[in-house]
């Protein structure tokens, strides 16, 4: 799997993280056909070759002409962005960025996000950038992108708004579960558009993971920093585990007064706000009193919602969390033949190339119920097709209809 790496040690904005992408080997001229299909005009875009503090990298540039702009609402930028000729997937994530922005927005401005008017963020840059960095990531075939800590500068930034203090208010909310740090530099290092892009592109937070690096880029800021190159460095490269690390916020606490039937709805709740795992286990608490610890697992920009939903929806009083790191064997939808027509399953992958099926629950119900079977004798045959090959699975699927008519008519 092709995974990247963001290097954060200046900051990241739009412009950089694009510059990055096409230091590390995207072509403009695909960048400029993507963007193309968008129903934007009045702007052009450069590539410059430029240093910071002797280190080289790619500028991105977007010329702007601003007499054709106009402060554009959420609702105009969906509808730019699903006119254009891109794929779903850019279309859906490109979307999903901008509603990060827009929710935050609305929220310091004192209105709806669909009537939110873009100034600094929604201009043709912005959605160059934000559109871009997607495309971008998709045209290099990057899967997984991980990004370390983030330094924040202080200070202040003159808006369309006035004078607002650093980091902008916008930025610092999107930043809510994501590690950073204080630079010590009185410069705007973190712009909304790049911890927008952070927010919604990035798998994890941490540490360098496990990988083979196969390039290398730098994006160059558009600025002088005193004490550090102000470029943003992107590793692109292939998982060397053929597993997944990512962090994960842990969340505990103990309960020794709570309904179980709230904790059946807690659970629901967790589960349905993107919680990876909710887990109730027994303990014996002080004065030998029976109750039930709650650990939840989560990505780290969830850790706040994730957190408010145990504080309303139980009684605990407090709640224990720390960032983890985890590995996760690979994990892919399946489509299989079965003696009753196409399901689905899960294929996971071993580090040694091998891999096994695992029964989906859902497409397992269904043909239990219409065919009148145990769900888990549905089971039991999706079991015994875990083995490395789909050659084999598949010689076996064309001799058990046979061997079940013969045993019990399932097959007829």
């Amino acid at each position: 799997m092709k995974i990247a790496y963001l290097d954060c040690f200046a900051g990241a904005s739009g412009d950089m993280f694009l510059g990055a992408l096409l230091d590390a080997g995207l072509a403009l001229h695909d960048l400029e056909t993507a963007l193309r299909t968008l129903p934007l005009q009045g702007y052009t875009l450069q590539a410059l070759k430029e240093g910071r503090n002797h280190l080289f990298g790619t500028r991105f540039v977007v010329d702007v002409e601003k007499e054709k702009q106009s402060a554009r609402t959420f609702a105009d930028i969906k509808a730019i962005i699903n006119a254009a000729g891109l794929s779903r997937r850019v279309k859906d994530t490109s979307t999903r960025i901008f509603e990060y922005l827009a929710v935050e927005e609305a929220m310091i401005h004192n209105r709806s996000p669909e009537k939110v008017h873009f100034h600094e963020v929604g201009a043709v840059d912005s959605i160059v950038d934000i559109v871009g960095a997607v495309v971008g990531m998709e045209s290099l075939g990057i899967e997984s992108l991980y990004a370390s800590p983030l330094p924040l500068g202080s200070g202040f930034v003159d808006t369309r708004h006035g004078r607002i203090p650093l980091p902008a208010p916008a930025t610092i909310a999107l930043l809510k579960g994501i590690p950073v740090y204080d630079s010590g530099i009185q410069e705007e290092l973190v712009t909304p558009t790049g911890a927008a892009l952070l927010k919604g592109l990035a798998h994890a937070f941490g540490a360098m993971p496990p990988m083979i690096v196969e390039r290398i880029g730098y994006g160059v800021g558009s600025r002088e920093l005193a004490d550090r190159p102000n470029l943003l460095r992107i590793l692109v490269g292939r998982d060397q585990e053929e597993h997944e690390t990512e962090t994960v916020a842990v969340m505990e606490a103990n309960v020794d007064d709570a309904n179980p039937e709230w904790l059946g709805f807690l659970m629901e709740r967790l589960l349905s706000a993107g919680a990876l795992d909710v887990v109730f286990c027994p303990v014996q608490m002080k004065k030998n009193r029976p109750a039930v610890l709650i650990q939840v697992i989560g990505r780290p920009h969830q850790k706040d919602l994730l957190m408010e939903i145990l504080f309303q929806e139980s009684t605990t009083l407090g709640v224990r969390y720390q960032m983890m790191q985890r590995k996760t064997l690979a994990r892919d939808e399946a489509e299989i033949d079965s003696p009753w027509g196409k399901m689905k399953a899960k294929k996971i992958s071993r580090p040694d190339g091998s891999f096994r099926l695992v029964p989906e629950y859902e497409s397992c119900r269904k043909i239990a119920l219409e065919k009148g079977l145990p769900i888990k004798d549905v089971y039991g045959w999706v079991t015994a097709q875990a083995t490395s090959s789909y050659a084999k699975a598949s010689r076996f699927v064309e001799t058990m209809p046979d061997r079940l008519e013969d045993r019990d008519g399932i097959g007829k």
